[in-house]
């Protein structure tokens, strides 16, 4: 079974990494044949240096998620109080845990934790690959899946913060966790216009790795959020005493867990399928539903155009505005506030970009069926919300009328109609 080259380690694993993320500005495959700057190459090998030393034998821990806080706030006995009891329940980057209640799979885990290496079978030879985070992951997604990782200063959009739950691209109603699904499809299919790449050279064992250890690195990030708001943020903190630790996993862990079963489940209720779309038999007919969707893009019913401009070339009023779930608290009220809220984020302020359809790339997808959930669903964790029918909600626009949408966005983007 072929797991995909396992990086060495020292300096050829430091390379071999600086290459493999940089490498995929474009969203290119992995494997593809690509070329850097050899500058940009050298500065990122200097921060992860920087970042991890020079040695990839010593043991890595979490950092905590002190975003937005004060550090000189925080007694160092609150923050060891944290740091010891997240470690009870998940473990370390080299030795993960599974905590009480949380159903993952250990060996997925194994897979994907620690250094890149071989793990041994009881005769000593090598059977399945470890480290599969570290190797493909971390220089962009960091070690705690903090979207912060050693690269990612240099990315536009930044990588993605597993920490809160959300992810943008998914088949699922808003407001509910994605499925395997839609992280395994993002890790095989990379993200176009952005610098995650496609790992579909990878074998599915690996892949299925890497989307365990996502899903685990989530689950912790939220709990690790719920943990700080019991300790910091409550009127009273709290001390993480015997009692409060069991109503956290009894309570909040357990919560967490079953929003990340529900979609699994329950797929009627929490999953959303694309219907089939109007027939299309000829030119005329395509082109009647462009101006239909053309009509809607336009009304107050949809708002597209608010966002996306009259012809979605991503310059409507509200365009310049607009900040995702990661960025919108680093905002003050006044820009003095905003530089002063700086230093209390890894990351810069950064806006969102709206889509201009007329460059044709779509980060979730091109297919007519990923469009439709796009609209449909809307992005996860951005101010486009969905506009289609749930099992919960009518929804603004009808099924027909999401397709007459997406059928003006794939023209406006060059794309002519889909094959039958």
């Amino acid at each position: 079974m072929r797991f995909g080259r396992l990086a060495p380690s020292g300096p050829d694993f430091l390379k071999a990494e600086a290459f493999a993320v940089t490498s995929c500005r474009i969203g290119v495959e992995v494997g593809s044949c690509w070329r850097l700057q050899g500058g940009l190459l050298l500065s990122l090998c200097a921060v992860f240096l920087f970042v991890f030393g020079c040695s990839t034998q010593r043991e890595l821990e979490f950092p905590l998620n002190l975003e937005g806080r004060d550090p000189a706030e925080i007694s160092l006995l609150a923050r060891e109080e944290a740091t010891h009891f997240l470690e009870e329940l998940f473990g370390t980057p080299d030795y993960p845990r599974i905590p009480p209640g949380v159903s993952l799979n250990e060996k997925l885990l194994q897979m994907a934790s620690g250094e890149p290496s071989w793990q041994a079978d009881e005769r000593g030879t090598p059977s399945w690959p470890r480290g599969l985070y570290r190797q493909h992951c971390s220089l962009c997604h960091g070690v705690a899946g903090d979207g912060a990782g050693p690269a990612a200063l240099v990315m536009d959009p930044y990588p993605r913060d597993f920490r809160q739950g959300i992810f943008m691209y998914t088949s699922t109603v808003p407001g509910a966790k994605p499925r395997r699904e839609d992280i395994r499809r993002i890790i095989v299919e990379g993200m176009p216009g952005t610098a995650m790449p496609a790992f579909r050279n990878l074998a599915p064992e690996a892949i299925e790795a890497l989307v365990e250890y996502v899903i685990y690195l989530s689950v912790r990030g939220e709990t690790e959020l719920l943990i700080l708001q019991a300790i910091l943020d409550e009127e009273e903190p709290l001390p993480l005493s015997f009692p409060v630790k069991e109503r956290i996993i009894q309570e909040d862990l357990a919560w967490i867990w079953e929003q990340w079963s529900l979609p699994e489940n329950f797929p009627d209720r929490y999953v959303v399928v694309p219907p089939p779309p109007p027939p299309i038999a000829s030119q005329a007919e395509w082109e009647a539903s462009v101006a239909r969707g053309r009509e809607i893009y336009l009304s107050e019913r949809a708002q597209c155009a608010k966002c996306h401009g009259p012809e979605g070339a991503g310059d409507g009023e509200q365009a310049n505005e607009l900040y995702d779930d990661w960025n919108y608290p680093k905002r003050g009220p006044t820009p003095a506030q905003t530089a002063e809220r700086a230093r209390l984020y890894t990351l810069p302020l950064r806006p969102l970009r709206v889509r201009n359809f007329r460059e044709g790339v779509f980060r979730g997808g091109s297919r007519p069926e990923d469009l439709y959930l796009r609209i449909a669903i809307g992005l996860k964790g951005t101010p486009m919300g969905g506009v289609g029918p749930t099992p919960d909600s009518k929804g603004a626009l009808e099924p027909e009328e999401i397709w007459h949408l997406v059928h003006f966005v794939m023209a406006q983007a060059g794309l002519g109609p889909p094959a039958r």
